[in-house]
């Protein structure tokens, strides 16, 4: 029996618990409690001002809860400052695209191995021994892993800011996968895409998600209904800093209070009869 619950314990990787964001007189999270279990992709959805990047932010260090626990891995990281939380295995993508629009897709990309770099300053100047095999290292993963599951070969020496949108957005997924992260946070990766595009990141995501040499933990947050549903695991639902459910796609998507919230009483009302 303690066996047991010591396992289904270990299979949470990501536990927040009764947090509370106030930024003045506005309660932005009443207090949430979510759990995210490894392997899964768990999704979080809501109407805009439900406090879903809010708490994207409290979770990867740019917010500090006025109250409550963010443990990762076990860990407490209510403290960690977001480079340490970078360091335990957090990745994150942005709502708008963050990439470095003057450099190369290959340097953006590199930029997110900079936490798996252990040379020393000295080997770094001179770029002989450790730092330059460790160097090799990183490029064969960046080339043979991460550009190759993105299909951007083409593109690999291109300035980032030349690029079509749905191109800097694959960019972006690049360089926080190049953390090799134990859980990837994306904050509406298909918000701007065209159907091609769409179905393309759709793709990627799960890829990330189920194959053996990634097998990475997502948090996803999007407004596209149809693939939330497709893709997710389970779904958080929030609604004005509160927490509606938490369930799978079936339960969510016939739960009366997330119709409520998505459509308003008319259209409520209207699917029930």
């Amino acid at each position: 029996m303690t066996e047991a619950v010591e396992s289904s314990h270990d299979d949470i990787l990501l536990e927040l618990e009764d947090i509370h964001m106030y930024f003045g007189k506005v309660h932005a999270l009443e207090g949430i409690s979510l759990k995210v279990k490894r392997g899964e992709i768990h999704s979080i959805i809501g109407p805009n001002g439900a406090g879903k990047t809010v708490m994207m932010n409290c979770i990867n260090g740019l917010y500090h809860p006025q109250k409550g626990n963010i443990r990762f891995k076990g860990q407490n990281i209510n403290g960690l400052k977001p480079y340490q939380r970078s360091q335990m295995g957090i990745a994150r993508t942005f709502q708008k695209v963050e990439v470095f629009g003057g450099m190369t897709v290959l340097d953006n990309i590199r930029l997110g191995r900079h936490n798996h770099y252990r040379s020393g300053i000295l080997s770094g100047a001179i770029y002989v021994g450790k730092t330059a095999r460790e160097e090799i290292e990183h490029r064969a993963f960046i080339e043979e892993e991460i550009i190759d599951l993105l299909e951007i070969e083409h593109i690999r020496h291109k300035p980032v800011g030349m690029l079509p949108y749905g191109l800097q957005k694959r960019v972006e997924l690049g360089r926080a996968l190049a953390l090799k992260p134990d859980l990837l946070i994306l904050d509406e990766p298909l918000a701007g895409l065209n159907l091609e595009e769409v179905e393309d990141m759709a793709r990627f995501i799960l890829d990330v998600n189920e194959e053996e040499r990634w097998k990475v933990t997502c948090l996803l947050v999007e407004h596209d209904m149809g693939v939330v549903m497709d893709l997710s695991d389970r779904v958080f639902v929030l609604n004005f800093g509160n927490m509606i459910m938490d369930g799978t796609p079936t339960e969510v998507q016939n739960n009366p209070e997330v119709i409520k919230a998505y459509l308003g009483e008319e259209d409520l009302y209207a699917t029930r009869r």
